[in-house]
């Protein structure tokens, strides 16, 4: 995505955006690759496959519970500095990852991420929208959203692959490659900035909206996993397609949430409020088609694209509302919507292990579409919690 630079001369901010969508392109890469690589890892380490499961179950942990307390002890420390410093954790515990000799150094190696994941997370996009005038903040978010949606697309597939054809510690080094050369441009092209929290507030900082869109957060994600946790099992089981099919699926959702991050950035500096609730309600909406398209392939199909492209439009849109009317610190407010995300998807996968059994995967996607609409019902009550239409 093209950004238009104001107020820093030459190319640098439209640089530093990639080298730090790159980096968030390699921590979210580095979440989820063990999903693919599990049973070699379990393998070759000698532990069960319950045991690799924990490597991600408490990556997600670690994240949820150290971004909101770490973001705030970091808070002063100069923020080209901090990226510096959480890009550099990430490179050093992902080549750790890759020589681990044991499942323990490999887990140590795997929470060293996380906390690095933690605090870039929730610096990332205040420090970039920082280098360009606030009307096209969302396009900067946008941009630099791109990385996840890449990671999804093609890094964990890519490392999956890696993994399988030259063992699975190859795609650790090539990401931590990756971690470093992002590293390289933060420190040519980022310049020294002081904390954000210290310097700038909100354009329109609102405790009640934050705190209502923070609900919202829980709630949607939650709906939408209690979907997504066994998405691939809808796709043969209910939607009646081959298991060949499940991977071009994915990949159409992956290039729709590509499109619907680079729609969201496209739209939201102007119209925030209808953006975020538009974003909802689509990821609602196919959330809870789900549950009626058993037996129809070609729906099934479009509605996981529309549900990987509304999923990115919305996060574009909630982290470009989330540094409008954050109360405080940009960073911390960051911080707990990454938290919160992360909770409503702990909260969904939980569920939909107790529904799958209960109801089967039709009957959780309506339960979470259910869930998803009640989200989009208290994002409508926003009008009533504040005084003036200032977002």
């Amino acid at each position: 995505m093209l950004l238009k630079r104001t107020g820093v001369p030459g190319p640098a901010p439209v640089a530093t955006v990639a080298a730090l969508a790159l980096g968030l392109f390699s921590l979210s890469t580095v979440e989820s690759l063990p999903v693919g690589l599990m049973p070699m890892i379990a393998s070759d380490l000698g532990v069960s496959l319950r045991a690799a499961g924990l490597l991600v179950t408490a990556y997600g942990a670690v994240v949820t519970i150290a971004s909101v307390p770490l973001t705030h002890v970091v808070r002063r420390v100069n923020r080209k500095r901090l990226i510096m410093t959480t890009l550099a954790v990430l490179v050093a515990s992902t080549l750790v990852a890759a020589i681990a000799p044991g499942y323990g150094s490999l887990l140590a190696a795997r929470m060293g991420s996380a906390l690095a994941h933690a605090v870039y997370w929730s610096i990332v996009a205040s420090t970039a929208t920082s280098l360009f005038a606030r009307r096209v903040s969302g396009r900067v978010v946008a941009g630099l959203f791109t990385g996840v949606s890449l990671a999804t697309v093609a890094g964990v597939p890519a490392g999956t692959w890696l993994g399988q054809e030259f063992g699975w510690r190859v795609p650790f080094v090539v990401l931590a490659a990756l971690g470093l050369l992002a590293l390289a441009v933060v420190v040519v092209t980022l310049p020294d900035l002081a904390p954000r929290a210290e310097t700038e507030r909100s354009a329109a900082p609102d405790a009640r909206v934050f705190w209502l869109l923070m609900s919202v957060i829980a709630l949607l994600v939650c709906g939408v996993f209690t979907v997504y946790t066994y998405i691939t099992a809808y796709v043969t089981d209910v939607g009646g397609l081959p298991a060949s099919a499940i991977g071009p699926t994915l990949l159409g959702a992956g290039v729709a949430g590509i499109a619907g991050s680079a729609i969201g950035g496209m739209i939201v500096d102007r119209w925030p409020r209808p953006a975020f609730m538009v974003s909802a309600g689509l990821l609602a909406s196919a959330t809870l088609g789900l549950s009626c398209a058993a037996g129809r392939p070609w729906l099934v199909v479009g509605l996981i694209a529309l549900l990987g492209g509304s999923m990115a439009a919305m996060t574009t849109c909630l982290q470009s509302r989330i540094l409008r009317v954050a109360p405080r610190s940009p960073d911390v407010a960051s911080a707990i919507g990454s938290s919160m995300f992360n909770i409503g998807i702990a909260g969904g996968s939980a569920l939909s292990g107790v529904l799958l059994t209960a109801v089967g995967l039709d009957g959780s996607a309506l339960v979470g579409g259910l869930i998803a609409f009640t989200a989009v019902l208290v994002l409508s009550a926003e009008r009533f919690v504040t005084a003036s239409d200032r977002t």
